[in-house]
């Protein structure tokens, strides 16, 4: 795994302190030795990105820092335009005077059935999530299957009744697609893409650029579920836990918080790259600090056991039914309540706060009480999960 820019600016520090030794000067105070780091931190995140490696590897596809720059240097770069430039879960487009979102997804899972749901429910559901994070309430969807030579209809019929139940659920339909067949090999079964409309009803916009100072930092529930349950269900480890997928729809859930706050200012759901890359975006489009803290983000103790034998943050674990809000401090309580009192988020918690220290840095205060860097995901351990 190559260095993060994060280890990098820490060893120039300690290279400038052993320098600094090295002459007989006065070492610097430990705040400000702590401080150079920050500095040269901010330094590395505004450069402009550039994808140094020849080739894609999988952590292109991680949801962290590598997919980050693959996004910013490659695609935005190519595709420019104010609707896509805030890099949101949705596009927020206007259209005949309605206020529509518009966005899109592919799913890849391995393996494709799972405890708790299967590569069908995903589908439906990530979409539906992606729509109603971005504050619409989801109408359409479109599904287009990619299948390998040789993949059992049975599969393929068990998969599309899962579909046809998560849309149900979640009050949308399926109304276009396309098939597509491939050689035996050259695929995995089935990879599935969605795309997904939905009506903006309310006023106002929402995004991750909006966060300020004193504003709450709120997840719906435990984290790390989906990602864990994928990798204990592709049977190459000798584990064992009684975990499923979180995969869920979460348009009542937005529904009811919004109703209750409709202050809020973004919200995200924790895909790829968990927890730890929504609030690492959430500091970095906003230009502020945030400072989460350990004890209050839930974890299943299964999840948490699970993830220190894989040597594993939860933070970076995916999530397929869980959100982040980020509200007014004031709303902070009332935003909770609105959760808890929906089965989806009985078990929602305040885990941090935006403040101005530090901008574009995300801290941890950790359950021994120290503070540690939240830096974006750099490898890929859990590929393929969504």
């Amino acid at each position: 795994m190559s260095k993060s820019w994060i280890d990098e600016a820490l060893a120039q520090t300690e290279q400038g302190r052993d320098g600094l030794a090295a002459e007989g000067r006065r070492q610097l105070p430990l705040a400000d030795r702590e401080q150079q780091v920050l500095d040269r931190i901010d330094r590395a995140r505004r450069r402009r990105p550039k994808v140094r490696e020849e080739r894609i590897t999988m952590s292109h596809g991680a949801g962290g820092k590598a997919t980050q720059t693959l996004i910013e240097a490659v695609f935005l770069d190519a595709f420019r335009n104010p609707l896509l430039e805030p890099l949101e879960d949705a596009a927020s487009l206007t259209v005949g005077g309605a206020r529509i979102a518009l966005t899109t997804d592919s799913y890849v899972v391995s393996p494709l059935f799972f405890p708790g749901g299967d590569i069908g429910d995903l589908a439906v559901n990530g979409t539906v999530n992606d729509l109603a994070v971005s504050g619409a309430r989801p109408l359409y969807l479109s599904a287009g299957f990619i299948l390998e030579e040789g993949f059992p209809v049975a599969d393929l019929q068990r998969v599309t009744e899962s579909m046809r139940a998560a849309a149900e659920a979640a009050g949308v339909h399926v109304v276009t697609g396309d098939t597509k067949v491939v050689q035996k090999g050259k695929a995995d079964g089935c990879y599935i893409n969605t795309a997904g409309v939905g009506v903006i009803e309310r006023d106002g916009n929402l995004g991750v650029a909006r966060a300020q100072p004193g504003d709450a930092i709120i997840v719906s529930g435990p984290i790390g579920d989906h990602g864990i349950t994928i990798m204990l269900a592709r049977g190459e480890l000798d584990i064992e836990a009684d975990i499923g997928s979180d995969t869920a729809p979460l348009n009542g859930l937005v529904a009811d918080l919004l109703d209750a706050v409709p202050g809020v200012r973004a919200m995200r759901d924790a895909t790829r790259g968990g927890v730890a890359t929504i609030l690492n975006e959430i500091a970095k489009a906003a230009d502020v600090g945030v400072l989460a803290v350990e004890d209050e983000i839930p974890v299943r103790p299964e999840v948490r056991g699970a993830s220190e034998l894989l040597g594993i943050d939860p933070m970076y674990v995916a999530c397929e039914g869980r959100l982040v809000a980020v509200v007014p401090g004031e709303d902070a309580d009332r935003a909770v309540a609105a959760l808890r009192a929906h089965p989806l988020g009985e078990r929602a918690a305040v885990i941090g706060r935006v403040r101005e220290e530090q901008p574009g840095i995300v801290q941890l205060k950790t359950a021994f009480g120290g503070t540690r860097i939240v830096d974006l995901l750099v490898g890929d351990p859990l590929p393929r999960i969504c």
